[in-house]
């Protein structure tokens, strides 16, 4: 088997394929040219992956496209996520597509924040009503990327628990598949300290959050003021960020084979989003966050890029590879998680979102 790494950018979706060893690389031309890929999902719970795509255009506006032959050819969904007619709000972008807990369902998270279902493997799409009538919605404020939606996680532990991140709003928990959602941000720092805002259940601009496969109720969040995590699925959150440069990030990747290991990848700062002071690193933590360590050999060159929440992908090889993209368009590779990093072929355009599938 080989790795088939799809790289969507702001000009088009690349892909990258391996060597049975992941070894040797060779880069594939784009699809869907001058497009931007905002979001990439390998749906493989039939055995045989089926992809989808998170496309926008500032002239044609979003959709998405699904691929059953791993991206060599799309198709157009006729009925993407759409807001009802009438509707105040305008459909940016489509943020996030991840399984839901039946086999042909599906949820897309979009800006502006809502929430959609398809029952149907993708070819149809309902807006969630709950979220979208959610007492605090008048209270919601866009973070720099807009008003989105941009993570979805459904607990493999309970079918009717799945948890949302809106930026700049927090973490929603629904414990009824979505018929409704309750805020989890206690302990989470607000990102505008005036005091109407500061002591509000919202105004909590997580950046990307992942959950324990082994433990479903460890949760872990990088948010716009640190990392967190939570230990009884969101409830409460305390701070994790011992060895940390900064506290400020986007990614942040669950190892899918090792119990409290994770990764992120720390910004200098809000104002200066680049790697802290040009030496690029990801930081891994093996004790649930209680300590980092920083793993940059391979990543020695000065950099000041950095890189985006959905910029990360993990494999199903037996050796996990961890790949990330950056904002000047490079393609990093671990297999040896972060010992060693590298350099993949290709300089893209800035990377946006990644999806690493076996082929």
């Amino acid at each position: 088997m080989s790795v088939r790494l799809l790289v969507g950018t702001e000009k088009g979706l690349f892909a990258l394929d391996s060597d049975d060893r992941r070894s040797r690389w060779q880069v594939r031309q784009p699809a869907h040219p001058g497009w931007q890929v905002y979001a990439l999902f390998a749906d493989e719970r039939g055995g045989h992956p089926t992809v989808f795509a998170g496309l926008s255009s500032r002239v044609y506006g979003p959709h998405l496209q699904r691929s059953d032959d791993c991206g060599h050819t799309w198709e157009l969904i006729e009925a993407s996520p759409r807001f009802p007619e009438g509707s105040l709000r305008e459909l940016k972008q489509v943020w996030a597509v991840q399984a839901g807990s039946r086999p042909e369902t599906l949820w897309a998270g979009v800006s502006h924040a809502a929430l959609f279902r398809s029952d149907d493997s993708g070819a149809t799409w309902t807006m969630n009503d709950a979220l979208e009538a959610h007492p605090t919605r008048e209270q919601w404020l866009p973070g720099a990327g807009g008003l989105c939606l941009h993570t979805i996680v459904q607990d493999p532990a309970n079918r009717e628990r799945m948890f949302i991140g809106i930026s700049a709003v927090g973490i929603f928990r629904s414990d009824d598949g979505g018929r409704s959602w309750t805020i989890k941000n206690q302990g989470v720092g607000a990102v505008l300290l005036d005091e109407e805002r500061k002591y509000s259940e919202v105004n909590r601009c997580v950046h990307k959050f992942v959950q324990d496969p082994t433990e479903p109720n460890r949760l872990y969040q990088q948010n716009h003021t640190g990392v967190y995590r939570s230990l009884d699925a969101g409830d409460s959150w305390e701070r994790i960020e011992a060895g940390l440069p900064s506290g400020f990030g986007f990614p942040m990747v669950m190892h899918p084979r090792r119990p409290r290991t994770l990764f992120v990848i720390p910004q200098e700062s809000d104002q200066l989003r680049m790697f802290p002071g040009g030496r690029p690193g990801v930081y891994r933590t093996d004790n649930a966050g209680d300590s980092w360590r920083r793993t940059y050999a391979g990543l020695e060159d000065p950099s000041y890029g950095g890189v985006l929440r959905n910029a990360t992908s993990t494999d199903r090889e037996d050796q996990t590879g961890i790949y990330f993209g950056t904002t000047g368009g490079h393609v990093y590779a671990t297999y040896d998680d972060g010992e060693l990093w590298t350099r993949l072929p290709g300089t893209f355009p800035r990377i946006e979102s990644l999806a690493a599938i076996r082929v």
